[in-house]
C-alpha cells in the first residue's frame, strides 16, 4: 500500500479577477494541511520525549532532533510542578492538534491526528483523574533501572569489543546522578498517595519497594561500576570509573533509603514474604482497576468497542475450545508414538513429559538449535508465499549477555532504536548454565519452534525489521509509547499491534498452505503452539476478572494453575500443594497473576491483537476475492506502525483495493 501525501481538500484555487482599483486583495497562498500536520507532530514528538527521556533511549530519540542530543543522560521530572506545566502543555498542543481540520487531511494524516490526541488524553487522563503518580512505585523503581540498561544495550561496539565511546558512558553517569533526586521525588508522591488512599497494592510495594529496591541498588553499587570497569577504553577511563562508581554509590543510599521508607511505612515485618509482613492499614487488595477505569482503556487506549464484561463472557468457550483441541491432539501424538497415557488432561501432561526428553544437552546445542529452526522457518515462508523475504534476512539468535540476564527470563526480542539510522534488532535467549531440567522443560526441541516464531520469525525480529525498512513512511508519533515502555504507567497502544502480531505469527505456521497442507508444525511442535495460545487466551478471562471484581485474586492463581498446567487442586489447598508439581505451578502462576495485576489491559493485547489481524485479513479476503494475496496483507499490516488495527482498519483495506484494481 503505497503511502499519500495529497494536498489538503480545502485548498482555494486562484481565481482570475480584473486589475482594478476595487478588485479584493490576492488570495492567500494555499495551505498545506499535511505539512502543517507535520511540523506539529514533530513539535509534539520532540517534546514528548524530552519529558519522556527513558522512552526516548528506548526509541533512539537523540538522533531526531538536535535538541534531544543529551536526552540519555536525563530522567523524568515526577513532581507535581513539572506535571502541572507538562499538563497545561500537553492543552495546547491537544487544542492545535483538534484545530486542524480531519477533511483537509489525507488520510494517513488523519489517522495520525486521532492517534496523537489518544494518546495526550490518556496522559492527561493518568495525571488528572486516575492521579497514578501517587502510586506507580514500579515505574519510579524500574524507570532509572531500565533507562541504563536500554543505554548499555545500545551502545557502539568498539573493534576489540567493547561496549561504549566516552560521550556514551558520560551519559550513563550523568543519568545515575539524577537518580537520588528522582527517588526522592518518587518518595513524596507515594506518601502523598499513602495519606490520600491512592496507594500501591501491598503485592506492589513487597515487590518494588523492597525486593526491587535492595536488587536496584546492588546493580548500581556493584554491577554497574563492573561493567564500566571491564568496557570503558576511552583515554578518560580513570576519570570515567571514578565518576561511575561515585554515582553508583550515591544511587545505591537513594534505592536504599526508599527501601527503608517503605518498610518502615508499610510493614511490620520487612523481612517477610506474604501479606502478614504487611501493617494492617495496607493489607486490602488495592490492585484492582474498576470497571470504568477498565473500559475506558479498552476504547480510548486500545480504540476497542468491547467492554470488560464482554470479554470476559467470551473469553471461557475461547479457553475450553483451545484446552479440549490439546488434549485430542496429544492423544493423537500418544497414539502415533504408541505411548501408553493416561486420557484427558493427565494424558497432555504425561504426553509434555515424554517431549521433553528430546531436548538439547546444553546451551551451545540450545544455541544452535534456534538457529536451526529460524532457518526452517524462513525457508518455509519464502516456500508459502506468506512473506517476501530477501535473500540476505536471517534470524540471528544470540545468548542473552550477562548485563540483560538479570532482565530476561527465558527468551525476548529487543528492537532497535527506531529512530537511529544504525542498530539491529536482537532476538536473545538466556542460557540456563546447562540446566538439564530447564532445557527439557522450556527448550526441548518440540517447543522450540512457537518460541522462536513468536520472538523471532515472522514474528517481532521480522515485524520490526520490515518497520524498520519503511520507517521513514511511519509517522513518528506511531512510535511513541505514552506513559512508559513498559510498566503500570503504560498506555500499551503498542503492545495490542506488536504482541497481536507475533501471536498471529504462531498462529499462522498452523494454518494450511497450498504448498503446505499440514502448516509447519510437527504435531508435536503443535502441541506447544496450542500450549501459547491456551495461555494467552486464558489471560482475557484473568486479566478482566481480577481488575473488575469478577474474579479473586488467589481465585485467578488457582484457575492459571489448573488451566493451563493441567494440574488439580486449589493452590490454597493444603493437600494439593503436598506436590512438589503443583507448588511449583502455582508459584509460577501466581507470579503471572501478580503481574497481570500491576498492567491492567496488557495480558489480553495478545489474543485480542491476533484476532482482529485475523477479523481484518478476513475481510480483505471477501473484498477481494481471487485478488487476495497474504503477503500483500500482511505488508500493508505491518507499514501502520504499532497502533491498534481500529485505528486503520477502514484504510488499510481501501489501499489494498486501490493496489489490486490496479492490476
Amino acid at each position: 500500500m503505497h503511502r499519500t501525501r495529497a494536498l489538503a481538500a480545502l485548498i482555494l484555487t486562484g481565481l482570475a479577477v480584473a486589475c482594478s482599483r476595487h478588485s479584493p486583495p490576492p488570495a492567500a497562498a494555499p495551505i498545506d494541511a499535511d505539512a502543517q500536520f507535520t511540523r506539529l507532530e514533530h513539535t509534539y514528538v520532540v517534546y514528548f520525549m524530552s519529558r519522556f527521556p527513558v522512552v526516548a533511549t528506548y526509541l533512539g530519540g537523540a538522533a531526531l532532533d538536535p535538541t534531544l542530543a543529551d536526552i540519555d543522560g536525563k530522567l523524568r521530572d515526577h513532581s507535581p510542578e513539572a506535571l502541572a506545566q507538562e499538563d497545561a502543555r500537553w492543552g495546547e498542543l491537544r487544542a492545535q492538534f483538534e484545530a486542524l481540520e480531519p477533511a483537509a487531511l489525507s488520510p494517513r494524516r488523519r489517522i495520525d491526528r486521532s492517534v496523537a490526541i489518544a494518546q495526550i488524553d490518556f496522559m492527561l487522563h493518568q495525571h488528572q483523574v486516575l492521579h497514578q503518580q501517587q502510586r506507580v512505585i514500579d515505574t519510579y523503581v524500574d524507570e532509572p533501572f531500565r533507562g541504563v540498561d536500554w543505554q548499555i544495550q545500545g551502545m557502539t561496539v568498539s573493534p576489540s569489543g567493547k561496549l561504549g565511546t566516552e560521550m556514551e558512558w558520560r551519559q550513563v553517569v550523568a543519568r545515575t546522578r539524577q537518580i537520588p533526586g528522582y527517588l526522592q521525588v518518587a518518595q513524596h508522591q507515594i506518601a502523598a498517595g499513602l495519606s490520600a488512599g491512592n496507594r500501591p497494592d501491598w503485592r506492589m510495594l513487597l515487590q518494588f519497594g523492597l525486593q526491587s529496591t535492595r536488587a536496584d541498588a546492588e546493580y548500581f553499587t556493584k554491577t554497574l561500576p563492573a561493567l564500566g570497569a571491564s568496557n570503558i577504553e576511552a583515554a578518560a577511563r580513570e576519570q570515567l570509573l571514578a565518576e561511575l562508581q561515585a554515582a553508583g554509590r550515591e544511587a545505591g543510599t537513594a534505592y536504599t533509603g526508599l527501601h527503608d521508607f517503605i518498610a518502615s511505612t508499610c510493614f511490620e515485618n520487612p523481612a517477610g514474604h506474604d501479606v502478614g509482613a504487611v501493617k494492617a492499614a495496607y493489607r486490602d487488595d488495592h490492585f484492582a482497576a474498576g470497571e470504568e477505569a477498565y473500559d475506558w482503556a479498552l476504547h480510548h487506549n486500545l480504540q476497542l468497542k468491547s467492554t470488560a464484561a464482554e470479554l470476559y463472557e467470551q473469553s471461557w468457550p475461547i479457553v475450553e475450545s483451545t484446552r479440549t483441541a490439546m488434549i485430542e491432539l496429544a492423544r493423537q501424538i500418544a497414539t502415533s508414538h504408541h505411548w501408553k497415557v493416561p486420557d484427558g488432561a493427565t494424558g497432555v501432561l504425561a504426553v509434555f513429559d515424554k517431549l521433553g526428553e528430546r531436548a538439547p544437552k546444553s546451551d551451545a546445542e540450545m544455541l544452535e538449535a534456534y538457529r536451526s529452526t529460524g532457518v526452517r522457518l524462513v525457508d518455509y515462508a519464502r516456500r508459502t508465499s506468506l512473506f517476501d523475504v530477501p535473500a540476505e534476512y536471517r534470524l540471528d539468535v544470540t545468548l542473552t549477555p550477562p548485563p540483560l540476564r538479570s532482565s530476561i527470563e527465558g527468551a525476548a526480542y529487543y528492537p532497535a532504536p527506531i529512530f537511529k539510522q544504525a542498530g539491529v534488532g536482537r532476538y536473545y535467549v538466556t542460557p540456563t548454565g546447562d540446566d538439564r531440567a530447564q532445557l527439557r522443560e522450556q527448550h526441548n526441541f518440540a517447543a522450540l519452534p512457537d518460541l522462536a516464531a513468536h520472538e523471532g520469525f515472522p514474528g517481532h525480529d521480522w515485524h520490526y525489521k520490515v518497520m524498520t525498512l519503511y520507517r521513514d513512511q511511519i509517522s513518528p508519533v506511531r512510535w511513541l509509547t505514552p506513559g512508559a515502555v513498559e510498566d503500570s504507567s503504560s498506555m500499551w497502544e503498542d503492545s495490542l499491534a506488536a504482541e497481536g502480531w507475533a501471536l498471529y505469527s504462531e498462529a499462522l505456521l498452523a494454518e494450511p498452505q497450498p504448498a503446505a497442507p499440514s502448516g509447519f508444525y510437527s504435531p508435536e511442535e503443535h502441541l506447544y503452539q496450542l500450549r501459547g495460545l491456551l495461555y494467552r487466551d486464558l489471560r482475557v478471562r484473568i486479566d478482566t476478572g481480577i481488575h473488575t471484581g469478577r474474579l479473586g485474586f488467589e481465585d485467578a492463581v488457582t484457575l492459571f494453575s489448573e488451566t493451563v498446567d493441567f494440574r488439580p487442586g486449589a493452590c490454597t489447598d493444603p493437600r494439593a500443594l503436598r506436590s512438589p508439581a503443583k507448588r511449583a505451578s502455582c508459584q509460577e502462576a501466581r507470579a503471572e497473576v501478580t503481574r497481570y495485576a500491576h498492567w491492567p489491559v496488557q495480558a489480553i493485547t495478545y489474543r485480542i491483537g491476533k484476532d482482529q489481524i485475523l477479523a481484518l485479513r478476513k475481510r480483505a479476503q471477501a473484498q477481494l476475492g481471487a485478488q487476495f494475496s497474504a503477503k500483500q496483507f500482511h505488508l500493508a499490516f505491518m507499514r501502520q506502525g504499532t497502533i491498534p488495527v481500529g485505528y486503520f482498519a477502514e484504510d488499510l483495506l481501501a489501499g489494498l483495493a486501490a493496489g489490486a484494481g490496479a492490476h
